[in-house]
């Protein structure tokens, strides 16, 4: 019987400049672990005339995980975090109770041709902390565990698994890792991993249960401990989950939390543009998205 319970093909939106391909959340499967929103980042070709812009926008509820294959991006936020984050390195804010953001070009590379290509994620948090203080870390590739085994090569970039621990300061049992081989391998890491799982194929196939799996897919695994599957030469894939929560957590825009009321409030807040509650972002005070009509409405 397969161990594959649900594949889901990335649906790509266009945003501007590049396309982000839809992983999470969808219809069927709302979150993996605590993880309830992956976004595959191009890997998408800038002009020197075209620029990531991403003005101030809002969180609360939320960890938000920037994870470059290519590229950069300069993050801003309302806490007064000002830096540069570059392929191999991790972005790490945690929105609690209210944080304000913005992504875009460094302004060194705006006038340049350039690449863009990673991943951008958001992980629920308990519901302990979903009123906490916000904060925010980066952590430099440098401090991600890197090391190999008969040829294939693993990278654990945020949480715990394998007896290992990324230096990202998450708040909740999970794993985000990434695997890659030269050659074809096959791969048994079931026991190493707990919780849900599912798996994002980046190059090459996989092949797991006599059946092969390209790029742009998504697998869910039915149970964790029957991770097994082949990578092709010169595969890429990712697998991440945990511990689910025990409540349900809900998703309205860019707000994650799982009291309705609070994301309501959040909704005012923004739409208000309460700075009590959503504080400018130093350096980057004079632009803001603001909230769709449509999610005001909504409840």
């Amino acid at each position: 019987m397969s161990n594959i319970g649900l594949i889901i093909e990335e649906k790509a939106a266009d945003i501007g400049n590049f396309l982000v391909g839809r992983l999470l959340p969808f219809r069927e499967k709302r979150a993996v672990g605590p993880f309830v929103f992956i976004d595959h980042m191009g890997p998408s070709e800038l002009k020197d005339y075209q620029n990531l812009d991403v003005p101030p926008h809002p969180h609360i509820g939320l960890s938000t995980l920037t994870y470059l294959l290519e590229g950069s991006i300069f993050h801003r936020d309302s806490i007064g975090s000002a830096i540069e984050i570059k392929p191999g390195a991790v972005n790490w804010m945690t929105a609690g109770k209210g944080v304000v953001h913005s992504e875009r070009t460094p302004e060194y590379l705006r006038h340049s041709d350039k690449r863009l290509h990673g991943f951008q994620i958001w992980v629920g948090l308990p519901k302990h902390l979903e009123q906490s203080e916000p904060t925010f870390h980066h952590i430099e590739a440098d401090e991600i565990p890197v090391w190999e085994e008969d040829g294939i090569q693993y990278k654990l970039i945020a949480g715990e698994a394998f007896g290992k621990t990324s230096a990202v300061p998450v708040h909740s049992k999970l794993f985000f890792l990434e695997i890659k081989t030269k050659e074809a391998k096959k791969i048994s890491i079931g026991k190493d991993l707990y919780g849900e799982a599912a798996m994002y194929v980046l190059d090459g196939t996989v092949t797991t249960d006599g059946n092969s799996y390209g790029s742009k897919q998504l697998m869910i695994a039915k149970d964790t401990k029957l991770c097994e599957f082949e990578m092709s030469e010169n595969g890429t894939v990712y697998l991440f989950g945990g511990e689910p929560f025990d409540e349900e957590r809900f998703i309205f825009w860019n707000f994650v939390n799982s009291d309705k009321e609070l994301i309501e409030q959040a909704k005012v807040n923004w739409n208000d543009q309460n700075h009590e509650a959503f504080p400018l972002v130093p350096g980057d005070e004079n632009e803001y998205v603001p909230l769709p009509k449509a999610i005001l409405n909504r409840k």
